[in-house]
């Protein structure tokens, strides 16, 4: 019978060796296929999301640091040990001096198990660690806190913001097509921070957004995302990124990023005046996620809305599935828009939030 897959012979530099320099010789030939090179080492670091490779890097240094520290082996670890840094940390306060949330020591326990992967490393048993951060999620609980939640930038609230800022200012203009944009795109700032003029396409319909890459296509396989356009001028995505692109071609700026930088002179990133002069050293040319998220707060504030520091870009994100799911839209069509996954628990939050007022038992009883 013919075979399917050749039998695997031994390399003939083993032929005629002892047995153990045979199996020195084997041993090595092990270690070398199993070493990345440098190419695919840099590659496989590349290949997790840019936040989450910061936060596992800071999480790596500190629980390294604590092993040194205690006299612990911390790879490979054992469950005691997962289990006396979850106290550890359940113990230390923040920076900040606040007691440190459960979500944060439950990424700590992933980032240990991710270290010991990569290493090929057996893992701990993480039974323990998981009770005590149990304990802990309840006192936390019992203390009073409560787990932070950005609160969602429904339409009412998106179009307070929206006229408490400028619609003849480089920054007014900007901001409003940042902010109708990733309330209808339910953009995360990761993904508005990479658009690119190239990726906006105006249609008889609306605008098309072309996603190259999000949390849930690490692959880079892209999509795009249409967008229709609004019933009111102030808050259409498709008027407002009309007004940003054509003041960019003002300024000579037609290909690139789509949100950029203004100094405070009002000169935007990239572009160059008739003057000669550009925006300040330093400005740069492309918004950066975080500079998206203050100018979001800064907008809240500007509307005086209550609270306002609590506000951030992930609630446009949020206000739009919360806005969408509440005008009837199914869950499949909120989260093949957002990006979520099928199913998302996030989502089903967000109609959960809508159906308990909507669907509320008492509502009619006539109280």
């Amino acid at each position: 019978m013919t075979e399917l897959v050749p039998a695997v012979r031994a390399p003939a530099a083993l032929a005629g060796l002892t047995p153990e320099a045979a199996e020195l010789l084997a041993a090595a030939q092990a270690e070398r296929d199993d070493t990345f090179t440098d190419e695919a080492a840099d590659l496989i670091s590349r290949g997790l999301a840019d936040n989450t490779t910061a936060a596992y890097r800071r999480i790596a240094r500190d629980y390294q640091k604590w092993c040194e520290s205690t006299g612990r082996t911390a790879l490979p670890a054992s469950e005691a040990t997962l289990a006396n840094y979850v106290a550890h940390l359940a113990a230390t306060p923040t920076a900040k001096g606040q007691p440190r949330a459960p979500g944060s020591i439950d990424q700590a326990i992933a980032c240990i198990l991710a270290m010991h992967d990569h290493a090929r490393a057996p893992k701990p048993g993480t039974k323990a660690a998981r009770l005590a951060l149990r304990a802990y999620r309840k006192q936390h609980t019992a203390a009073g806190h409560r787990k932070k939640k950005a609160p969602p930038i429904t339409l009412p609230i998106l179009r307070q913001m929206i006229a408490a800022l400028p619609a003849d200012t480089p920054i007014g203009v900007r901001d409003r097509a940042l902010l109708v944009l990733a309330f209808a795109l339910m953009g995360r700032r990761s993904e508005l921070a990479a658009l690119d003029i190239s990726d906006i396409v105006f249609t008889d319909d609306g605008l098309e957004v072309y996603i190259a890459m999000s949390k849930t296509d690490q692959d880079a396989a892209g999509e795009t995302i249409p967008i229709p356009y609004g019933s009111h001028r102030e808050t259409c995505p498709v008027r407002t990124v009309r007004a940003w692109l054509d003041l960019l071609a003002e300024h000579g700026v037609t290909t690139g990023a789509l949100l950029r930088p203004i100094d405070k002179n009002s000169r935007i990133g990239g572009a160059v005046y008739p003057d000669g002069g550009r925006a300040a050293r330093g400005t740069g040319q492309r918004m950066t996620p975080h500079g998206i998220n203050y100018r979001v707060k800064l907008a809240a504030v500007a509307a005086e809305l209550p609270n306002a520091s609590a506000y951030s870009a992930h609630g446009l994100r949020a206000g739009g599935a919360t806005s969408a799911a509440k005008s009837g839209a199914p869950m499949s069509a909120i989260t093949a828009h957002g990006r979520w996954v099928d199913g998302s628990p996030v989502v089903a939050g967000y109609i959960r939030q809508v159906d308990r007022w909507s669907e509320n038992p008492m509502r009619g009883v006539g109280l």
